[in-house]
């Protein structure tokens, strides 16, 4: 991989980041992204540069149904130090035997509880970032996921957004009661669920939330598109250290940008199209690897494809065959077709990728807003959702 030189920074004095037992030395988080942080792209990571990995979302009841999914999420490399899970659920009583099975197994070293998705299906179950602003609901969850955790001495976190819009804000009460609650970091996602994954994260709120939680570690999430952003979220902000989702879909190497950069290095990649290649392919191999189906792992790696090609000079007639190869031999014949000696485009292969939808309203369960606290018929409902079987 071809690296090249950016202005130079000064060191960050920042310590590595600890939770509980487990020190990463380099305190960057994979963000857990459903269908894409398997252990295949978790490698790929891993071989560019240091930090913490987390596994696609699981849901706890899929998770205690021991549905083959869920059990494939959950699986970790044998070289993977910290094997780092993220639960999904919104019923104290399953997050807790979920919790369990993964401590009293040995499945995870380390647990994430999910509290930011926005997507509709979720939120409007009540889970994800439309649960913290039922407060009973929200503290019951994590207190009873940090008891079980703390019995085989697994640090527990949470990732969480600002609040459900504007007008309902919930990360400060919430940081607050997962601190009182015992979890090992706080880690904020600067936008509300209203906005999805539009406009601008607000580094503030993360800012204030830092400012508030000044006993436990805090990290940050959103609009980390490089390395040099990370190091601003971390000047302004004053976090422990950051999450990375969207930011390294089809660019594995930004952990490589990321550990460089938080140690004063200069020194960033800048692939050309050959190296990008290679490591499509190189994705490919792995895919299938975990999977044990070639058609399967080519049908996943064509979503990758549109980001890993961001900003290079590949046709759209080209471009459309890598998305729809069937087997490692027509991936690697129709990569050979590219121009491999294009250089890195520089700022078209930079900035925002994924689908950042558009705000829009939460979808949320009947009268969700009028109360902090479950009525009875939300009670009903949340013990429903969590007949849901999903792998996550």
């Amino acid at each position: 991989m071809t690296v090249a030189a950016t202005p130079p920074a000064p060191k960050l004095e920042l310590p590595p980041l600890k939770l509980g037992p487990i020190t990463v030395d380099t305190p960057v988080i994979l963000a857990p992204m459903a269908g894409i942080t398997n252990s295949a792209f978790r490698r790929l990571c891993r071989e560019y540069g240091g930090g913490m990995y987390v596994a696609e979302m699981v849901t706890s009841r899929a998770l205690v149904e021991r549905t083959p999914e869920s059990l494939r999420i959950i699986s970790h490399d044998d070289d993977e130090k910290v094997r780092s899970v993220q639960l999904y659920g919104v019923d104290p009583g399953t997050v807790g035997a979920a919790v369990r099975m993964l401590v009293e197994e040995d499945r995870a070293d380390h647990i994430d509880l999910n509290f930011g998705c926005p997507v509709p299906k979720v939120t409007r179950r009540g889970g994800g970032s439309a649960l913290p602003w039922k407060i009973d609901l929200f503290t019951s969850i994590v207190q009873t996921a940090v008891k079980e955790a703390s019995k085989g001495n697994v640090p527990l976190t949470i990732k969480m957004r600002k609040g459900i819009d504007d007008d309902h804000p919930t990360y400060l009460d919430a940081g607050r009661i997962a601190r009182d609650s015992g979890v090992a970091a706080v880690a904020l996602h600067g936008r509300t669920a209203a906005q999805f994954y539009s406009g601008k994260a607000d580094w503030s709120a993360i800012a204030r939330l830092r400012e508030a939680l000044p006993d436990i570690p805090v990290l940050g999430n959103g609009d980390i598109w490089s390395a040099e952003d990370a190091v601003r979220m971390v000047r302004e902000t004053g976090v422990d250290g950051v999450v990375v989702g969207r930011g390294c879909q089809g660019r594995p190497w930004l952990f490589g940008d990321l550990q460089a950069a938080f140690e004063g290095s200069d020194v960033r990649h800048r692939p050309n199209l050959r190296q990008v290649a290679e490591g499509v392919y190189r994705h490919a191999e792995l895919m299938v690897e975990t999977f044990g189906d070639e058609g399967k792992a080519l049908r996943e790696i064509r979503k990758h494809i549109a980001w890993y090609f961001k900003g290079y000079v590949v046709g759209g007639e080209l471009r459309t065959r890598l998305a729809l190869v069937t087997s490692l031999e027509v991936l690697r014949d129709t990569l050979a077709e590219l121009d491999l000696d294009s250089p890195y485009p520089g700022v078209d292969a930079e900035g925002p990728r994924g689908r950042a939808g558009s705000p829009k309203r939460p979808a949320l369960p009947k009268d969700w807003l009028d109360s902090r606290a479950l009525n009875e018929d939300q009670s009903k409902d949340i013990a429903a959702a969590e007949l849901d079987v999903s792998g996550g």
